[in-house]
């Protein structure tokens, strides 16, 4: 019969494994002789009684070239097959001869399944059964009508155990290999998982030096803008309070314009320093953003020289800090590009409170210009329009700008709506 094994975790079946084979083994090699020499002396214990000197003769010989068959027995097959059958015929006829030689055509239940093909292994398990039911029903041939019906009730009784049995022992051989290919199909997902962890682990460091780079341009990108609308604006409006200063011969009007410069020069003193330290502009300090941009809005009027007007529609809520300091610094630049560049008459800022955004509009009358061709940014200026833009983007917003030579320009900033806290 084919043996079975216990598989279990950590290790445990597969030493089981071993040694329940490496037993086998033995037995295989060395089981035949021992129960052969166990049927030889039992038989020659009742041969007096039981075997006729031809028949002690005969079955002498047959004991000698079953060693024989032993000693010299193939491992595979059809050697396998050829063996099985001669061992089984001997093993009829030592029975024929004397019932105790049972003991010996035992082993054809053992080693049908290792020995014959799968559709043979039956047959051979029903002859070791009519052997076995001779020899239990008192020796063959039966003698008499009871013997035979003896003979015929054990040989059914031993058919039908040793088939059950020997389908038993293919189930638990499925089952073992079942388990064997499910832990080898685990095992080679353990593997798989191995590697795809190590793959991720190169992957999460390639992703953290990206991420690491990514911030590093980023902030040098904030701080340049930050540069740019806070003392880069700072030091053009001082450059051009001190010019309007020495062009004017008024000394009243040259002291304001100083004034101013001193004023801008203290400003922006003030916000390099913010910056410095990473702080919100100065101008939310203490107020909210309407309140703020009114006071840009309206400082800006006064420095420039041009009517500006500040609106608020919609319903004013609380924004992050965040968002309140990009639309100031947007603010601020398109006005100081306003100055610098569109000789307005005239400004509108209007900020915009909806549902689920907030807009701030920049709008003037000055001569406009082409925004498919405006000129890269240089060392001189130039990077208003990509500044506010960036800071649009940082904060999920958008940035658009409509302008046409002689119609004036509009710029429109959109970012979400998110409450303060």
């Amino acid at each position: 019969m084919e043996s079975t094994v216990e598989v279990g975790a950590g290790g445990v079946g597969t030493d089981r494994a071993g040694t329940v084979e490496v037993r086998w083994d033995r037995f295989f090699r060395w089981g035949p002789y021992a129960l052969l020499a166990a049927g030889t002396l039992l038989s020659a214990a009742t041969a007096g009684l039981l075997m006729s000197r031809a028949a002690q003769l005969t079955a002498a010989g047959l004991v000698a070239t079953a060693l024989v068959l032993h000693l010299g027995r193939g491992t595979g097959r059809p050697a396998g097959v050829v063996h099985y059958v001669l061992r089984t015929v001997l093993a009829a006829v030592l029975t024929w001869l004397n019932p105790f030689f049972a003991v010996y055509a035992v082993l054809g239940y053992f080693d049908a399944d290792r020995l014959l093909p799968r559709r043979a292994v039956r047959i051979g398990l029903v002859v070791t059964a009519a052997t076995m039911a001779g020899s239990q029903s008192g020796g063959l041939p039966p003698v008499d009508r009871t013997h035979w019906i003896a003979f015929a009730a054990l040989f059914a009784l031993n058919s039908s155990l040793s088939l059950a049995f020997q389908h038993l022992s293919a189930q638990e051989a499925e089952n073992v290999r079942a388990k064997a290919a499910a832990i080898a199909e685990l095992e080679d997902a353990n593997a798989r998982l191995a590697r795809a962890l190590r793959e991720n682990a190169g992957l999460h460091a390639q992703l953290l030096v990206q991420a690491r780079e990514a911030g590093v341009a980023d902030e040098r990108r904030r701080l340049a803008a930050e540069i740019h609308d806070t003392i880069a604006q700072g030091l053009a409006g001082i450059v051009t309070q001190l010019q309007a200063a020495t062009d004017s011969p008024d000394p009243d009007a040259a002291r304001t314009h100083l004034d101013r410069a001193a004023a801008l020069a203290r400003h922006s003193l003030g916000e390099a320093r913010r910056s410095v330290r990473d702080l919100g502009p100065s101008e939310l300090e203490h107020d909210d953003l309407p309140a703020a941009l009114a006071k840009v809005v309206d400082g800006w009027s006064a420095a420039a020289g041009v009517p500006a007007a500040f609106t608020v529609a919609g319903t004013v809520a609380p924004l992050h800090a965040e968002l309140e300091g990009t639309l100031l610094r947007i603010a601020q630049e398109a006005l100081a590009n306003t100055a610098r560049h569109a000789r307005a008459g005239r400004v509108g800022v209007t900020l915009t409170f909806m549902d689920d955004e907030v807009s701030l509009d920049v709008r003037d009358d000055g001569r406009g210009f082409d925004p498919a061709h405006r000129p890269a940014p240089t060392v001189h200026g130039g990077f208003g329009l990509a500044g506010m833009r960036a800071r649009a983007e940082r904060v999920a917003g958008v940035l658009e700008v409509e302008s046409e030579p002689g119609y004036g320009t509009a710029i429109s900033a959109r970012v979400p709506l998110v409450r303060h806290g």
